[in-house]
């Protein structure tokens, strides 16, 4: 049908738009928190990449549904402020007619929510989770970033580099803070390497420097000087990564009965459901009054997205507290967003028919 082609078609124009906008956004989000921590020396410099692409696989599922609720609810108020509906309606047609092509957009995207929300995205909490256990274990010179103190070991020892070669060969002005058996020893240096000796122990040379060593609590103060003086840094253990509740596909999280897989496999659950109930909201939140301004719906809109989230979301952390039984959780928040559906409905096809009323 040519009417539901150019209907789909103009979704599909909105929701590329829309989801290219808050991508970017959510994307120059999640970077910027990611270099912070990088400049930090809390992650190495070439994860960056790695965990944003992780991260946005995780918020993804939140992304599109949010791109279908509000591509169709643009697309349909469009049509209202141009009195395409009206001439839609006076031929006859009913709203609820927009209920098909309207379907048919949002299956495929509510398909991909739900791929998302049961598979990709626990695939990507796990190895996000991984790939940070892994860098944590690196060697202590490794995850030093240049110009940045880094505490390893649980602060018993402190690094700090001001530069460090292209190819991470030789670093400049370093320091380094420790303490051993209840003595706290300082290392200053001009110039430094990595040296990875034959039985296979990792070294940083330091070159032309300082030693201070002061027992805290008493006088004792002792100042060395040397040409080489070698550290010693070993990489530590990886720890097997925790299978949490998110990061278990929906295959596994359905055989565990815990209270938390319980919640999380509830909001997996409850994502492609919220998504189709959004879009056929969309329809009857579509409508412009003029005389209300043009910004109303969507502010309406917006409003009943941020309740619907939020009642899943508290629907998914009372059923983790064991506060609320699974099966009730999964069905309340849906039904109790499909009541205003079905008031919204009926009160745009049986109550508002001006034209209709002057004819009778």
């Amino acid at each position: 049908m040519i009417f539901e082609r150019a209907a789909r078609r103009e979704f599909a124009q909105a929701a590329a738009g829309i989801s290219v906008a808050l991508l970017a956004i959510l994307a120059s989000t999640q970077l910027i928190r990611l270099l912070k921590d990088a400049a930090g020396g809390r992650i190495a410099p070439e994860a960056v990449a790695s965990l944003l692409g992780f991260a946005a696989l995780n918020f993804m599922p939140i992304l599109l549904s949010l791109t279908l609720f509000v591509s169709i609810l643009l697309t349909l108020s469009r049509t209202y402020r141009d009195s395409e509906m009206v001439v839609w309606l006076s031929c006859g047609q009913p709203l609820t007619a927009w209920i098909r092509p309207v379907l048919r957009f949002a299956l495929p995207i509510v398909l991909a929510i739900a791929v998302l929300a049961g598979f990709l995205s626990p695939w990507a909490n796990y190895n996000t989770a991984e790939y940070k256990q892994r860098l944590s274990a690196r060697s202590d010179v490794s995850q030093v970033s240049p110009g940045a103190f880094r505490e390893v070991k649980r602060g018993q020892r402190v690094f700090f580099v001001e530069s460090i070669a292209e190819d991470a060969s030789r670093v400049g002005n370093v320091f380094v803070a420790s303490m051993q058996e209840g003595k706290l020893g300082v290392v200053m240096s001009d110039t430094g390497y990595q040296e990875v000796a034959p039985n296979g122990d990792r070294f940083v040379v330091l070159e032309h420097g300082r030693r201070y060593e002061v027992e805290p609590g008493t006088p004792e103060f002792r100042v060395m000087e040397f040409e080489r003086y070698k550290v010693r840094t070993q990489d530590g253990e990886a720890r097997p990564t925790e299978r949490s509740p998110n990061r278990l596909p929906i295959t596994e999280l359905v055989l565990d009965h815990s209270h938390q897989a319980r919640g999380e496999l509830l909001w997996r659950i409850g994502m492609p459901v919220s998504a189709i109930i959004l879009a056929l909201m969309a329809i009857p939140l579509s409508y412009v009054n003029p005389r209300a301004g043009r910004s109303a719906n969507m502010l309406i809109a917006i409003l009943i997205y941020a309740i619907y989230s939020n009642m899943i979301s508290v629907s998914q952390a009372w059923v983790a507290q064991g506060k609320m039984s699974f099966w009730v959780g999964i069905w309340v928040p849906h039904v109790l967003m499909l009541l205003p559906l079905l008031l919204l409905f009926y009160k745009r096809t049986v109550v508002q028919m001006p034209w209709q009323r002057r004819r009778a």
